[in-house]
């Protein structure tokens, strides 16, 4: 017959096996890549905006840093009208990702957009600025002189055209009464300028946006201040609270602004996804967009307010799950 002391030191002897075994584990866990993910792989679909805008250049830029960060994912850019198409292609399957503002995105949401409750965002990118584009000679001094005037007010699908008329609405026009209206984007906007088909037109892009600047530079223009309109624009609704006064520094257009800074407005650009996408893929585009903010802001001014400190105020979406993750693992 067994004595107590016998019994609890085989009990102490068993316990003790126990302990050693999970710290074994532990240990081989930390230090062998067991389970480790596979990297990220397959085709996405990534919606810009029209060739000549600030997402196109930046999808093309955001494109060849992925190619490094994550070779085995083949990116298909495509073109689109802006925003408000690009969040419909989101929402349809027919785009991974895309790039949107938070008025658009907002503006979706509040109609009871299809499947708005699957959209998900990776990070807060950097600011699009209003801008009334007009040849330096115009009558035009603010959006209340544009009555009877020809006007290029972006594409149907564009987040151009859901600001435009917003912003005519707060200076008291109605677009499709007080203003001879065009339907283009900015790929075609500067020609009809020069040619003298419209009096004036409007875009909402990064600064400096790449068509502007070359119509400046062969073209007299002037920019014409919106800053007026911000509190008009907030009493339309809670999607319009996502507008806030900006200022465009003197030198975003040199030959246009005659050293004087601008009067405006400014919007938030999100990358955004649904919850549709893979985890794994979605941390890795989320952390080649902040990585590659200083190769990318090389050549699009624009990209280099990507902030990781910002980057995490998406509003009105909420992160994706695999943005969470790469924003905990640099948490400090």
């Amino acid at each position: 017959m067994e004595t107590p002391h016998i019994r609890i030191g085989r009990v102490r002897a068993v316990e003790s096996a126990v302990a050693v075994i999970v710290a074994l584990g532990l240990l081989l866990w930390w230090l062998l890549p067991i389970g480790e993910a596979s990297p990220p792989k397959g085709k996405v679909s990534f919606a810009t905006g029209v060739p000549t805008g600030v997402y196109a250049r930046y999808g093309e830029l955001l494109k060849r840093s992925m190619a490094k960060d994550l070779p085995d994912v083949d990116v298909r850019l495509e073109s689109s009208e802006g925003s408000v198409q690009n969040i419909k292609r989101l929402v349809s399957g027919d785009a991974s990702f895309s790039i949107a503002a938070a008025d658009a995105v907002a503006t979706y949401i509040d109609k009871g957009g299809k499947d708005a409750k699957r959209l998900r965002a990776c990070a807060r990118l950097y600011d699009d600025y209003m801008q009334l584009v007009v040849p330096a000679g115009s009558s035009v001094l603010n959006a209340a002189d544009l009555k009877g005037k020809r006007v290029a007010i972006g594409q149907k699908g564009s987040g151009v055209s859901l600001i435009t008329g917003r912003l005519l609405k707060a200076a008291g026009l109605d677009p499709a009464k007080d203003i001879e209206p065009m339907e283009v984007g900015i790929d075609k906007m500067p020609d009809l300028l020069r040619q003298g088909k419209i009096d004036a037109f409007f875009w909402s892009g990064g600064l400096p946006t790449q068509a502007v600047s070359h119509l400046a530079d062969d073209f007299d223009i002037r920019l014409v201040q919106l800053g007026d309109l911000v509190d008009e624009l907030h009493a339309q609704g809670h999607a319009a609270r996502h507008y806030r006064a900006a200022v465009m520094p003197a030198d975003a257009y040199p030959e246009a602004q005659n050293g004087k800074a601008v009067r405006t407005l400014a919007v938030a650009n999100l990358l955004v996804t649904t919850d549709r996408a893979e985890p794994g893929l979605t941390e890795g585009i989320t952390r080649t967009v902040i990585g590659s903010r200083d190769r990318i802001g090389s050549q699009v001014h624009a990209a280099q307010l990507v902030d990781l400190r910002t980057a995490i105020f998406t509003d009105p979406l909420e992160l994706h799950e695999g943005a969470r993750r790469y924003y905990r693992s640099v948490k400090p």
